[in-house]
């Protein structure tokens, strides 16, 4: 902080002669002054001194993104509020004079950017991922139309004169968890599109597909929100799909599989969460 308060207006050897020999200053030692230093530097405070974000909550946010906590990517599920915040998070705040509502709000900050920029690079991967299993597996033309547009209501479309299918992918790296989002188009192209899945891959860490699944219409149905007058309307909503409603494999490919088809896309396959399988059907509502 003291440093982004002051080059502002005065140079850095005015600073650092002033940090290491002005009494004021010398509760911090003259390496901590060059670490933090180098801190600011290698994460681009440098590069909007002027910034109309005050000074603390620039650094509580930067040092909440490059923490690497792990608490981190659940933030959504595990701070839903300044009372839930982590210690870390606390201490971090008290040493830079915010209060706990402010702290709150830059973690939701850093969690929203840096969630949608994962989202963006796992659902392509998972994408790629289910394309490779497909095409491997069936004789069918398999098309990535996400790649070229957003506009379909689902991302891979598997061209087969008597078992088209639209799937919607759906990815994630954590374990235990099937939480996902859906917009408005989504909910309304699987409505009236009877060729429509959701299929969620869950990726290990190298972003390889460990586990695939489907999850219901109907379940999805029963799940969405309402609008409730003529001027409101909900365009995105978040599903937290609950194990026993993911249904191994994609039961709606079964027709199209081939002798060696990968276990990861056959009904009767063993979860990543190790829950045996039986073969679901569903129609659309």
């Amino acid at each position: 902080m003291r440093w982004l308060e002051r080059l502002p207006s005065s140079s850095t050897l005015r600073c650092r002669a002033l940090f290491t020999n002005h009494a004021d200053f010398s509760d911090i030692t003259p390496t901590q002054y060059e670490v933090a230093y180098a801190w600011l530097g290698e994460n681009g405070l440098f590069e909007d001194l002027s910034s109309g974000t005050s000074v603390s909550e620039r650094v509580f946010r930067t040092a909440i993104a490059s923490s690497g906590a792990a608490w981190l990517p659940d933030a959504d599920v595990l701070v839903r509020g300044p009372d839930e915040l982590p210690e870390d998070a606390l201490r971090a705040a008290e040493a830079l004079g915010l209060t706990e509502g402010e702290a709150y709000d830059q973690v939701s900050a850093v969690w929203g950017k840096v969630d949608t920029e994962a989202r963006a690079h796992i659902g392509n991967a998972g994408e790629l991922a289910l394309i490779e299993l497909i095409t491997k597996a069936t004789a069918a033309r398999v098309e990535h139309v996400a790649a070229y547009s957003d506009g379909f209501g689902y991302d891979i479309a598997v061209h087969a004169p008597q078992h088209p299918l639209h799937i919607e992918v759906k990815s994630t790296v954590r374990r235990g968890r099937a939480t996902f989002y859906l917009s408005r188009h989504e909910y309304e192209t699987m409505c009236r599109d009877q060729a429509w899945q959701l299929v969620t891959v869950q990726l290990d860490q190298r972003l390889e597909p460990v586990s695939v699944s489907s999850v219901a219409a109907e379940w999805i149905v029963t799940q969405i929100p309402h609008d409730r007058g003529v001027f409101g309307r909900w365009e995105a909503c978040r599903l937290d799909v609950p194990p026993g409603q993911l249904i191994p494999g994609i039961p709606c490919l079964g027709p199209l599989l081939g002798a060696g088809a990968p276990t990861l896309l056959t009904p009767g396959h063993k979860s990543a969460e190790g829950g045996s399988t039986q073969r679901h059907t569903h129609s659309h509502p």
